[in-house]
Parts: C-alpha cells; sequence; structure tokens
C-alpha cells in the first residue's frame, strides 16, 4: 500500500476514535464511528485474497448495521425525551437499542459470530487493530451509557460473553480464531464489573490490550498462523517461544503474570458487591479460556517438532522484522502484577 494512503488511514483511525472520546453529542460520536469503520476497511481488503474480501464484507455490513442501530436509538431518545446529550438517554427503549448495537460493534455474545470470522480472514497487525484500537470508541460509549443500562442486562451480557469466549475457543485450530474468542472473554470480564467500578473495567481494557498486542507480534515474528506451527517456533527463535507461552499464560490469568492483576480485582469486586454466585461462575469461566491457552503453551514448549530438513530450516533465515515494540509490549504484559497497588492508586 502507498505509504500517503496508509498514513491518512491511520490518522482517520485515530481521528474517529478521539472525535467519539470527545462528543457529548450522539451525533459526533455517531460520526467518529463511522470514520472509523471506513478507515480500516481499505486496509483490512487489501491482500486481494478471497478471505480478505468475504471477511471486509462482512465486517461492513455488521458495523454499518450497528451503526444504523445506534443512530435510531439516538433519535429515538430525541424523539421521546428531547435530549441528544449521550450522558441523557434516560429512555429504556433507546438504552436497551445503544446497548445492543455497542454490543455488536465490539462483538460481545449473543452478537459475536462475526469476529472470529473476520479476524481468520486478516493478516496479523490489522487484526490486531481490530482487536485492540477498534474496541476503544464503543466501549467509551458503554462506559458513558453504563449508569442508564439495566444491570441485569448488563451482568447477562458479561457472563454469557466469558462463557461464549471460553467454550468457543476449545475446538479452535486457528491462532486468530482463538484470540477473537479470546477478546469475547476477556470484554466480557470488563462488562460484568462496569456498573460497580468503571476504574477496573478500564484497567481491564489497557491489560488486554497490551497482552493481546504481544500475542499478534509475536505470532507475526514467528510467522504463525495455527496451532501446528507454533511447534517449529524454537527452530526459529527460543526467546520468542519463552515469551510468547508467557504471553498466552498471561492472557489466560495466571498469576504472577500481568493478566492475573484484573480477573484478581473484579473477583474481588463482585465478592464486596454480594455476589459470590457470578464470580464463581466467572472463575470457572476463566478455567474454559485457560484451557486453550495451555494448549498452544504445549505446542510451543512442549512438543518436540521431528527433526526434518523442513524444521531445521527456519533459524538459517536471519529475522528482518522489527522487535522494539513486542518487546515493550511483551514487557508490560509480563511484570506489572508486582506494582498492582501503585496502579490501584493511579486509576482511582
Amino acid at each position: 500500500m502507498n505509504p500517503y494512503v496508509l498514513v491518512i488511514l491511520l490518522s482517520s483511525l485515530g481521528l474517529g476514535t478521539t472525535l467519539t472520546f470527545a462528543s457529548s453529542h450522539w451525533l459526533l460520536a455517531w460520526m467518529g464511528l463511522e470514520i472509523n469503520t471506513l478507515a480500516i476497511i481499505p486496509l483490512m481488503a487489501q491482500q486481494h485474497h478471497p478471505r480478505a474480501v468475504e471477511a471486509t464484507t462482512k465486517y461492513f455490513l455488521t458495523q454499518a448495521t450497528a451503526a444504523a442501530m445506534i443512530l435510531f436509538a439516538a433519535t429515538t431518545n430525541a424523539w421521546l425525551v428531547g435530549e441528544w446529550d449521550i450522558n441523557s438517554l434516560s429512555h429504556p427503549l433507546a438504552s436497551t437499542l445503544v446497548i445492543a448495537a455497542l454490543a455488536l460493534k465490539i462483538g460481545l455474545a449473543p452478537v459475536h459470530f462475526w469476529l472470529p470470522e473476520v479476524l481468520q480472514g486478516l493478516d496479523l497487525l490489522t487484526g490486531l487493530i481490530l482487536s485492540t484500537w477498534q474496541k476503544l470508541a464503543p466501549f467509551a460509549l458503554i462506559i458513558q451509557v453504563a449508569p442508564t443500562i439495566d444491570p441485569y442486562l448488563l451482568s447477562s451480557l458479561g457472563l454469557l460473553s466469558t462463557l461464549v469466549g471460553g467454550w468457543g475457543g476449545l475446538n479452535q485450530t486457528q491462532l486468530r480464531k482463538i484470540l477473537a474468542y479470546s477478546s469475547i472473554a476477556h470484554m466480557g470480564w470488563m462488562l460484568i464489573v462496569l456498573q460497580f467500578a468503571p476504574q477496573l473495567t478500564l484497567l481491564a481494557l489497557g491489560t488486554y490490550i497490551f497482552m493481546t498486542t504481544t500475542a499478534f507480534l509475536s505470532f507475526k515474528v514467528s510467522q504463525a498462523t495455527k496451532i501446528n506451527t507454533l511447534s517449529v517456533t524454537w527452530t526459529k527463535n527460543p526467546t520468542l517461544m519463552v515469551i510468547t507461552t508467557l504471553a498466552m499464560l498471561s492472557l489466560g490469568g495466571l498469576p504472577p503474570l500481568t493478566g492475573f492483576m484484573p480477573k484478581w480485582l473484579i473477583l474481588q469486586e463482585l465478592t464486596k458487591q454480594e455476589l459470590p454466585l457470578t464470580a464463581t461462575i466467572m472463575a470457572l469461566a476463566a478455567l474454559l479460556s485457560l484451557y486453550f491457552y495451555l494448549r498452544l503453551c504445549y505446542a510451543m514448549a512442549l512438543t518436540i517438532s521431528p527433526t526434518t530438513t523442513n524444521s531445521t530450516l527456519p533459524w538459517r533465515t536471519p529475522n528482518t522484522q522489527s522487535t522494539l515494540t513486542l518487546a515493550l509490549t511483551s514487557s508490560i504484559a509480563l511484570g506489572l502484577l508486582p506494582i498492582t497497588p501503585a496502579i490501584l492508586a493511579l486509576v482511582t
């Protein structure tokens, strides 16, 4: 892709998200979401492959539907209440439509079916943008409208997303689909605590972004797209294999890695709110996700690839990809747990 076009598209991505962040009017927020969607579509279709075109089409139709629902909900609220302000979403019909549309935007269950299919058709860098940056603007709107949403609806969406994200990833062999179901499960963790402690939602979102960035960049450097190809990662870069394994365990929420921090704090908050059953279901759902992360770790660290010419050749080819961003994100994704008190003091 032409560098100038790439700069324009990436700038538009930033502009759309910033516009949604800064707006207090539903029309401006909708415009920001539309700019975001239109900017990422050329990035998704740049491979000119049938799978990429299919993924782009599915993504466009889904996002257009969600954007139309947001506009309809905002217009309905303005008609019934007389307010276009985001924080004045007071009518139950409008608030339910908005949370349904935003759930469709970020891929929450039960409207998650598009996300694994779309992510599977993209290259790893575009998939990284879709899994991290594209979640920010809709999540900013969800945080703003959360006080007007029925708490039972938020809890149901969060629980269902966590269960579906764990259950759906169990029989997957494609890494991008596994990361898509991982995204669904993490979105559920963020949503379940939103009504009680929004700062924990932001903390979980931040740690998720760093961990997912580490996972995508690790797979990009090792050129892995399936579980089978992970077994020869050690021939390409043994250090990368260790980092990727730890990143998977961090995504699963194992101590003493960073991924344990948000899960620990969210379960603690749910217990404080006298919701022990919800906390128990969330903890059990986390075990489902941990299982398929451990499958990846088993393929990378505990499987010895056959000593054939194909498995011994990759280490002879020098890797020219930049790993500076991977080094930074992996450090954050693996080592923040000891400074949890300082992070809590910052976010609260």
